[in-house]
């Protein structure tokens, strides 16, 4: 790491060159190439996969995805003539568009009555691709809502829904983006003084991330990447690159107000905290990539993409970031500490202050603080317990949307089922299956939460056919669920009895169900994974048996704190109408899966931080109590500050107005938060003091046969004590007589 530091510094020119040419190189490459993302959920196997395969065979003409056009009159009827005359031809202009199978309107003879609301005001037609959904490009979605949209007039609303159209809608610009790099600018410069030094987290964090942006549109045209996977992978890039930029912007200026040179400084920061950066980044990279053993296209994209990101996130901090401290010589200290710096020479820094003082009370009163956090922990996490899977619909986009007016429309018009039908699909054997089959129409319509029922149809072989059931509830309503799970363990299993029909349940609601089913099967074993990889990781770092357990109970603490908040500000609705997100609804089934792999590598970064300063004071002193104190007292400051940035970058995206996005801001946020302000300087802490000299317990025969690993190198790490011998003896000092002095005041009363 000092090798590649010192050629980074002394060749900062081509280092900061080759930089942008990969940001710009890449940039162009996407652009040009443009955006193929997917929200592929389907997963092979399942009864609703075996559905879509089944139509796919049976109905060639039906294997593409359906997108609704809606028109609404204020006065009158959509059956009037100047209505109907405007809305034939553009349902004509849109079956012409490229890419465009087929469209059903209402005014067709054969069944287009039940496309016309019951008021006569509301009525829609069915847009089918020739392709599915991640294969239709946003120009030929752009193209239908132009075409559809140049019908409105004053007196006639014309909306469209799907997940084709909504490659058309707007992202709103990047106002979370630019909400969360200014606050945490301003974090920076409070924390430094030094404008320079502030504005370096932000440059490198914004180069990677910009980089990786660019890479993960490209990586969408090579395999299956979802449309939030960009978002995501920025908002975890602006959040960990920033972090990682400051830690060593902070051991940078530790060593100019000691005395090092600019290179000196910078190489030393890379070679100490630099390592400690890497360690950090590499577990959240295995985090995130344990997802792959889920073995789900879907999230296989996303795991790649987000890693990426912190891959060049990494990178940039240890090579990047060297290279512009040493540009910016000395202004990486304020004007004061510079002034200073050359009236008085060096000096130690010492952590005094709020610091040091929480540092002693948590010495003093582990049990207490140790119950305080672990009850405000189990507080939080109480309503993970009602967790309710599912997928929310475009009835929770934002309001001027025309996805969510025109789901809002349908619902009204024809009911909130219409919005998301399930697909019975079968092969047809005979005349028996066939009669059958018409019986099971008769028995849908009079079961429970079903409101309509179309007419079996069948395909020109005769051989597949299929019945479309509209529930009585939304497509992400438990209802509709419950009424997926009643249809296949109960009522057509009756159906099917003396007969050769299989028929399998499908459409978004059962898809959805099923790939939630899966992930939930496959989540202990991934959970299991990811916490085993990481404690293996501290295991080698810290030689130590404790460290790990604790790591890895801190870590499933913060990860059921977080969803505890996101049960209650998304699926019960306290504060989501004040917040934009909308109404309550179920927390999507793959956020479990993505937010366990962040928190995860998340939280084993301010581990890694905090236990690393107590490994290196326990290996000079072999005082465990002095080295919780002395590692919490130098290390909470920037980890409080980090924590800060990370928030304030997290929830700023729930500006983003879309709602999986603001789903992840602000579980992120509120892990963060609880990992920072209750875990890392509370918890842990006060655990480690009342476990004592237990921590740092390992097995003797363990010991001789786990390779050993350092985060910091021995040579930097002598260098370090010999600069920090006189340092280390004054804190001890200030620490001992700060106590003094609160015990003659608490004596004196």
């Amino acid at each position: 790491m000092a090798a590649l530091a010192r050629w980074c510094v002394q060749r900062r020119l081509v280092t900061v060159l080759l930089w942008l040419l990969a940001l710009v190189g890449i940039a162009a490459g996407a652009f040009v190439a443009g955006s193929a993302y997917s929200n592929d959920y389907k997963v092979p196997g399942t009864e609703s996969g075996r559905a879509t395969e089944l139509l796919k065979e049976g109905f060639p003409s039906l294997g593409g995805d359906s997108d609704s056009v809606v028109w609404h009159t204020t006065s009158g009827t959509v059956r009037d003539s100047g209505v109907e005359q405007t809305m034939t031809r553009t349902l004509d202009r849109l079956e012409d568009l490229p890419g465009v199978a087929s469209v059903t309107g209402p005014y067709d003879d054969e069944g287009g009555a039940g496309r016309i609301s019951a008021d006569g005001r509301t009525a829609y037609a069915t847009v089918t691709f020739e392709h599915s959904g991640k294969d239709i490009t946003s120009g030929e979605a752009e193209a239908v809502v132009k075409t559809a949209k140049a019908a409105e007039t004053d007196g006639l609303a014309v909306e469209l829904g799907g997940s084709a159209v909504e490659l058309s809608e707007s992202s709103g610009g990047h106002t979370a983006e630019i909400v969360g790099v200014a606050v945490a600018a301003v974090v920076l410069f409070l924390a430094f003084g030094s404008l320079a030094a502030s504005l370096l987290p932000i440059a490198t964090a914004l180069v990677s991330v910009g980089t990786a942006y660019a890479g993960i549109v490209l990586l969408g045209h090579v395999m299956t990447v979802a449309d939030f996977a960009p978002m995501l992978g920025l908002l975890i890039g602006l959040g960990v690159g920033i972090d990682y930029a400051l830690f060593i912007v902070t051991r940078h200026r530790r060593g100019l107000k000691r005395g090092l040179s600019v290179t000196e400084a910078a190489t030393n920061a890379v070679a100490t905290t630099g390592r400690a950066v890497v360690f950090a980044g590499a577990t959240v990279c295995i985090a995130l990539l344990g997802m792959l053993i889920l073995r789900l296209n879907f999230l296989n994209g996303v795991a790649v993409a987000a890693s990426l990101t912190v891959v060049l996130t990494v990178a940039a901090s240890v090579t990047l970031l060297p290279a512009l401290l040493s540009l910016i010589g000395t202004r990486a200290l304020s004007r004061r500490e510079r002034r200073r710096l050359a009236e008085h020479g060096p000096e130690p820094e010492m952590p005094t202050g709020f610091a040091a003082r929480w540092s002693a009370f948590v010495e003093r009163h582990p049990k207490l603080l140790g119950a305080v956090a672990v009850v405000v922990m189990a507080v939080l996490a109480l309503p993970t317990f009602s967790l309710h899977l599912g997928t929310s619909d475009q009835g929770n986009d934002p309001k001027t949307s025309t996805t969510r007016q025109a789901y809002d429309l349908i619902a009204d018009g024809f009911g909130p089922g219409v919005n998301g039908p399930l697909t019975l699909v079968t092969e047809v054997d005979g005349a028996q299956d066939k009669l059958a089959l018409d019986n099971l129409g008769s028995t849908l319509r009079t079961t429970e939460d079903v409101a309509s029922v179309s007419p079996v149809t069948y395909n020109q072989g005769g051989d597949t056919a299929f019945l479309t059931v509209v529930p009585e509830s939304s497509p992400q309503s438990k209802q509709t669920s419950d009424l997926v799970d009643r249809l296949r363990e109960d009522v057509l299993p009756r159906a099917e009895s003396g007969t050769s029909l299989d028929v399998h349940v499908g459409g978004v609601t059962a898809g959805y169900d099923d790939f939630a089913s899966v992930i939930v099967e496959k989540l202990p074993l991934f959970v299991g994974v990811v916490i085993g990889l990481g404690c293996l990781l501290l295991l080698l770092a810290f030689r130590s048996i404790g460290i790990p357990l604790k790591a890895a109970a801190m870590n499933v603490a913060a990860v059921a704190g977080a969803f505890g908040v996101v049960v209650m500000i998304f699926q019960w609705g306290w504060g989501s109408d004040l917040l934009g997100l909308g109404s309550a609804g179920p927390i999507e089934p793959f956020l479990p899966v993505i937010m366990v792999s962040v928190l995860f590598g998340l939280s084993m970064d301010y581990q890694v931080f905090l236990v690393s300063r107590m490994y290196e004071e326990w290996l000079e002193t072999g005082d465990n109590r002095r080295a919780v104190r002395v590692g919490l007292a130098e290390t909470s400051r920037v980890i409080n500050s980090a924590a800060v940035i990370m928030i304030s970058v997290f929830l700023a995206f729930v500006l983003s107005g879309d709602r999986v996005i603001a789903m992840f801001g602000i579980a992120l946020a509120a892990a963060v938060a609880l990992d920072a302000f209750v875990l890392r300087t509370l918890l842990v802490p006060a655990l480690m003091h009342l476990l004592g000299g237990a921590n740092w317990w390992l097995p003797k025969w363990l010991d001789r046969i786990l390779p050993r690993i350092s985060i910091e190198p021995p040579e930097c790490r002598a260098a370090h004590e010999r600069l920090a011998a006189v340092t280390d003896a004054e804190v001890a000092d200030v620490l001992a007589e700060e106590e003094r002095q609160r015990d003659v005041r608490d004596t004196t009363g």
